[in-house]
Parts: structure tokens; C-alpha cells; sequence
């Protein structure tokens, strides 16, 4: 016992294991160096020296692996998220994925779980926190998106060595419902009938971009003329439109009262596009007939638009600008399509269906897969996934399956008919 508790001198980089006056075992354990460049060691103490080894290794674990918790004052998840959100995955993400974030960040992680110390989250702080949001009202979808966010967020701390392990991860988020994830496509009928009603109005065009070749809104509305050839019949993706976004103009000095989109000086803090974020999003799509048609129908409508406009018009080489120029905003895009389908008589449905109807729409032509994929713009390695969610089982295809069976098995409707007559006769 006596040479237990004496200290001895420890090579450079081991832990020194002592009993103090106390009665209690301590331990210095090595773990690298602060940013002044001076060593840094983590102190523990346990009851016994069983206990106390057993920490230490598993400290010293951590650290070799680069997982430990680095020196200095522990991040709050408050903290952490505020920190992580702005000044590390906001430079390299895009602005929608950086605005989805930053509401996560804002409304529902802070307030909910920010006052816990990072590394000593765990995954049912974050599992409460879902159901409190559900309990709230939030659908769980919009749970989903707060468990992705705050995932990422924590498996950089995590990286970094602010934690040691990501609660995130380990947690499970809520369920989704069937209804919030169950999209119906619309039908050729209901197709035909959209089609009908986009021949009256102005940017006809745009929804059959959607509903024929399953285009994005933002790939539809950041699409420009330099873009399309209408002589070979095809256009190019390249970029995406974004949602625009705003700062008051007036300054504190003469508040206009009124939120920032709404400001009479407000001021645009968004780029209007940004390039398509993978190699499968730029592409080239191939034009139907009918709608090489309606697109020079449409550029012949513009050119007189901008005659009538003259000084008025707001020159931006959009293929589908408001009436006086300029891109069109896709807030008032989704409120057309919301009309479109009311005037149309067509039930009411999110204005991307219409991308799930177009690629179900190919798959029911019999478009082979890796042609799908170049038109729908997904990338070969998951390719397969965006099939399954995107290319819906119909009840014609369903009918059609039906009839292949009955002719394989039974054989052909003629041959039935003829067994029946034979077992009559007989």
C-alpha cells in the first residue's frame, strides 16, 4: 500500500495514478495541448483504484481516437448549434438548405434542448423534445427535419472532439405517417384536363414543362432562353431558381412597420439562381413535339409583351418572367398552380406531384430506367431509391399485370372460352 501511494515519475505522455490525503484515487491524464501550446491534462478521481484505471483508459481511448472533449469551457447545444449553424455549414451549403437549418436551429432545437451542456446530451433529451413538438402540433415531418439538423450539427462536434458521441444519432425520431408521405399521381384524365386549362393562360408553357418532363420548380423558373433549342428540339439544366429573400431598406432611423418582404425600400439579400448542386442536375431534356410548339408560342407572347411594356419591361432572359419582365417569384408560382388546379376542376395537390406524375407517366410508357433518370436529373447511385420514391404503381398498370397473368397461367382469353364450351359439351 505504501508504494501505491507514493508518486513516481512518469514517462512523457502517461497517466499518473496516485491516492491522495483525501482517500480518494486521482488521476492526471495526458490529453494534448491548449491553444497557448501548454499541456493540457483532465483530472478524475474515484473512490477506488479499480474504478479510477477503468476511467482512465477509457479516457485515454477517447483521446487516441480523437473523440475526447478538448480543453477549455464545455459548449452548451445553444451555443454549439448558434455557432455551428453561421459559421460553418453556412459558407458551404446552399441558401435553401442553410435557411431549412437555421428555422431548425431557431424555433425548435435552441428552445427545446439548447441549455444542455454538448457533451452531455443524450438521445432521449432529443426523443422528448420530439414528442413535445408533435404535442405542439408540429407534423413529424417537420420533426425529421430538426433530427437531421441537429444530427449534422452534433457529428461535427463530435469530429472536432466537443463531444464524444452524437446524440443525434443514437436517437429515433418520430414515426412519419403514411399520409404525410403517400403522394397520388395525377392521372392521364386529370392530365388532359390540366392541359385544357393551361391553353387559356398566360406561361402555358411552364406547367407542362412540370407535368410532361417532371421539372423542378426551381430548375422550370431559373430556366432562361439561351437554355432551350428549339430547332433540335431539347433544353439544358443548369441552374436552380431561389426563393427570394429580404432586408428592410428604411433603416432604424424611419421604420416602415412592416415585415421585411413587405418593406417599400426592401432589399434583396439572396442571388436569384445558383448552379445545380450535382453532375445529374445539369442535363439535357428532350422536347415533345407539343411543347416545342407552345415554347415558341410563348417566346412569340413575350416579344409582344416587351413591345407593349417598353421602358416598363425589366429585361432578364428568363423564359418565364412576371408581365412586366423579370423572373418570376415562386411564391406567386405556387399560387398559380393552386389556381390552375381549381379552375381546372382537378383536385388539389402540392405542385411538386406533378414531378412524381411525369416520372410515373414514363415509367407507364415503358421509358427505360437510365433514360428516366437523365430526364428526372438523379444521380445513378441512388437512382434506384428516387425510382421507388417517384414512380407510383397504378391501377392501369396494376390491371395490366392482371391480364399478363391471367394469359400466362390460363392462357389466352380464346383458349378459356373454347375450355368452357368443351366442358359444356360434355
Amino acid at each position: 500500500m505504501a508504494e501505491e501511494k507514493k508518486r513516481t515519475r512518469r514517462a512523457n505522455g502517461e497517466s499518473a495514478i496516485y491516492l491522495g490525503k483525501d482517500g480518494r484515487w486521482h488521476a492526471r491524464v495526458p490529453m494534448g495541448y491548449k491553444d497557448d501550446g501548454t499541456p493540457y491534462r483532465r483530472h478524475l478521481t474515484r473512490p477506488t483504484r479499480k474504478e479510477l484505471v477503468d476511467e482512465v483508459r477509457r479516457l485515454e481511448k477517447q483521446r487516441d481516437e480523437g473523440s475526447a472533449r478538448q480543453p477549455g469551457k464545455p459548449w452548451t447545444v445553444a451555443k454549439w448549434l448558434e455557432h455551428w449553424v453561421e459559421n460553418i455549414a453556412k459558407p458551404v451549403i446552399s441558401e435553401n438548405t442553410y435557411a431549412g437549418y437555421e428555422v431548425a436551429v431557431r424555433v425548435h432545437l435552441v428552445p427545446g434542448i439548447g441549455r444542455h451542456r454538448i457533451d452531455r446530451l443524450e438521445p432521449e433529451h432529443l426523443e422528448s423534445l420530439y414528442r413535445r413538438m408533435q404535442s405542439a402540433g408540429s407534423k413529424a415531418g417537420t420533426a425529421h427535419q430538426a433530427h437531421r439538423t441537429a444530427r449534422t450539427a452534433l457529428g461535427e462536434a463530435v469530429r472536432r472532439g466537443h463531444a464524444a458521441k452524437n446524440a443525434a444519432a443514437l436517437a429515433k425520431p418520430p414515426r412519419m405517417e403514411e399520409d404525410e408521405t403517400e403522394v397520388e399521381p395525377y392521372s392521364i384524365d386529370e392530365v388532359q384536363s390540366l392541359l385544357l386549362e393551361v391553353n387559356k393562360r398566360r406561361n402555358s408553357a411552364r406547367w407542362m414543362l412540370a407535368l410532361a418532363l417532371g421539372l423542378r420548380q426551381g430548375e422550370t423558373l431559373g430556366l432562361r432562353w439561351s437554355d432551350v433549342d428549339l430547332d433540335n428540339e431539347y433544353l439544358k439544366l443548369r441552374r436552380n431558381r431561389l426563393r427570394p429573400k429580404y432586408e428592410h431598406g428604411c433603416g432604424e432611423a424611419a421604420p416602415c412597420g412592416r415585415k421585411a418582404g413587405y418593406c417599400p425600400t426592401r432589399v434583396q439579400v439572396r442571388r436569384e439562381t445558383k448552379n445545380t448542386k450535382s453532375r445529374a442536375g445539369r442535363r439535357a431534356v428532350p422536347l415533345p413535339g407539343p411543347l416545342v410548339v407552345m415554347l415558341r408560342s410563348h417566346r412569340e407572347a413575350q416579344a409582344r409583351e416587351r413591345a407593349a411594356a417598353g421602358n416598363l419591361w425589366t429585361e432578364s432572359a428568363y423564359v418565364f418572367t412576371k408581365p412586366l419582365g423579370g423572373p418570376l417569384s415562386p411564391n406567386t408560382d405556387y399560387h398559380d398552380w393552386k389556381r390552375l388546379l381549381e379552375d381546372a376542376g382537378v383536385r388539389n395537390g402540392r405542385l411538386h406531384d406533378a414531378r412524381h406524375t411525369a416520372g410515373t407517366v414514363l415509367m407507364l410508357l415503358g421509358v427505360p430506367d437510365r433514360v428516366i433518370d437523365q430526364i428526372m436529373g438523379w444521380e445513378p447511385g441512388g437512382a434506384a431509391r428516387m425510382r421507388a420514391r417517384y414512380l407510383h404503381v397504378t391501377d392501369p398498370m396494376l390491371k395490366e399485370a392482371a391480364r399478363k397473368i391471367e394469359r400466362a397461367i390460363w392462357g389466352a382469353p380464346e383458349n378459356l372460352a373454347v375450355d368452357k364450351d368443351q366442358d359444356n359439351e360434355a
